[in-house]
């Protein structure tokens, strides 16, 4: 099997991962990952918090933790001395004397008491602190900043990105309302009662009708303009109503693609 610091350091480059990353996500410092790929495991405070460290690390690349964490044990942890039987050899023809046994008695089972219960608390409160302070704080070096920084280009990106898309979007929206935008007027007059009428396309250009309106007609042109006898009639220009103040004065109006304009008297065609 691989080294346990080569078998997390290339799972970690196969991912893309940077250390920054991975201890944002363990919540274990910079200093002690480094310290596990390099295995520099006098580095850490223990073979308890090695063997955690490891597990946590393995499990966030998707490694199979039991197989580096007994790879651990088995090339970096001292055998347990409680293990290991002392030798002794006995003299050619000597019998082996065995010891004498004493009747063992029965464990005495019951409560702990409460100095015992005291004690346990304050192991637990400890080791909790000590796994807070390894795991946790503000100082997270290098790595920190990596993260910092990685966080901070990712959220420009996404900014450019939305102005990209905001740009894109309004760029289609101009397009869209040019192609909608007519190019011609279509004027349609429906008179209301037998009403005079004179139209022409713009100032020095022929007329296109004149006399008195009974019926609707409709006139189109690039610019159409128009002078009525009365106000009593209806305008519709590219299909939108023209709002005329009725009445039995005379006005007139000069109509574009890009809007209509009331004229004068001295403005309007046959004047």
């Amino acid at each position: 099997m691989p080294p346990i610091g080569d078998t997390l350091r290339e799972a970690r480059m196969r991912q893309g991962l940077d250390i920054g990353a991975i201890e944002v996500r363990t919540k274990i410092r910079a200093k002690y990952l480094r310290a596990l790929e390099n295995e520099e495991f006098g580095a850490l405070p223990g073979h308890t918090f090695v063997k955690t460290f490891i597990r946590t690390y393995a499990e966030e690349l998707g490694l199979d933790p039991h197989l580096l964490v007994e790879e651990y044990r088995a090339n970096h942890e001292a055998p347990d001395e409680l293990d290991l039987q002392p030798l002794s050899g006995a003299a050619p023809g000597s019998k082996r004397r065995e010891p004498r046994r004493s009747p063992r008695r029965a464990p005495r089972v019951g409560p702990p008491g409460p100095g015992a219960v005291a004690v346990g608390v304050v192991v637990l409160l400890l080791g909790f602190l000590l796994v807070l302070g390894l795991t946790g704080g503000e100082d997270s070096g290098d790595g920190g900043d990596q993260a910092s920084q990685t966080a901070t280009t990712d959220t420009r990106e996404r900014v450019r990105e939305r102005e990209r898309a905001r740009r894109e979007r309004a760029r289609r929206e101009r397009r869209r309302r040019a192609r909608a935008r007519p190019t011609s007027v279509s004027l349609r007059v429906e008179p209301q009662l037998p009403t005079y009428a004179c139209l022409d396309t713009g100032p020095d250009t022929e007329r296109i009708f004149e006399g008195i309106l009974s019926e609707a007609r409709t006139f189109k042109g690039k610019k159409v303009r128009v002078n009525l006898g009365k106000r009593s009639v209806k305008l519709v220009v590219n299909g939108k109503g023209v709002r005329v103040e009725q009445g039995p004065s005379p006005i007139g109006f000069e109509f574009t693609p890009g809007g209509r304009k009331e004229l004068t008297e001295g403005e309007r065609p046959c004047a």
